[in-house]
């Protein structure tokens, strides 16, 4: 599996502890941080620490929707978060943004833009959940080739 991962990504994964058949590439994607090679118009992740998703729910905000918008034309986006929600609704960051509005805001984009944001606790969970949720997109789409296959006789 080869993923992409954006240019501006400042702090990529290296996907080191991961499965050993993962490839990376930089590259610039339109989406999200992370994607999958000759699939970067179907799917992403966008990655966010827990500092990094706070601006997005405050100073940010108008920016991040218009990201998460232009995702629903994806077949498959998530927020991969580099903390808990815990820690979200604790306030366990610096801004004046009270927890209770992150978390309203974080689930009117859930239930507004139909994109998960994926908790992970920490940045390694993130890498592994990042990782995961492209290896079943991946998974997904090799069956929906096998079924067609099969459909017009091919195997």
């Amino acid at each position: 599996m080869k993923i992409i991962i954006d240019t501006w990504e400042q702090r990529p994964f290296a996907f080191l502890g991961q499965n050993g058949d993962i490839e990376t590439e930089r590259g610039t994607l339109s989406l999200g941080d992370y994607s999958l090679a000759g699939l970067t118009d179907r799917v992403a992740v966008e990655r966010k620490s827990l500092a990094d998703l706070v601006m997005c729910l405050g100073k940010e905000r108008e920016r991040f929707q218009r990201e998460l918008m232009r995702a629903a034309a994806l077949e498959a986006f998530a927020v991969v978060v580099e903390s808990s929600w815990q820690d979200l609704a604790a306030g366990k960051y610096r801004s004046k943004l009270s927890p209770g509005a992150g978390m309203a805001s974080v689930l009117a984009f859930m239930a507004r833009h139909r994109v998960p944001f994926l908790f992970a606790g920490n940045r390694e969970n993130a890498e592994a959940v990042t990782a995961g949720f492209l290896r079943q997109y991946l998974k997904g789409k090799a069956h929906e080739v096998k079924a067609i296959q099969e459909a017009v006789g091919v195997l």
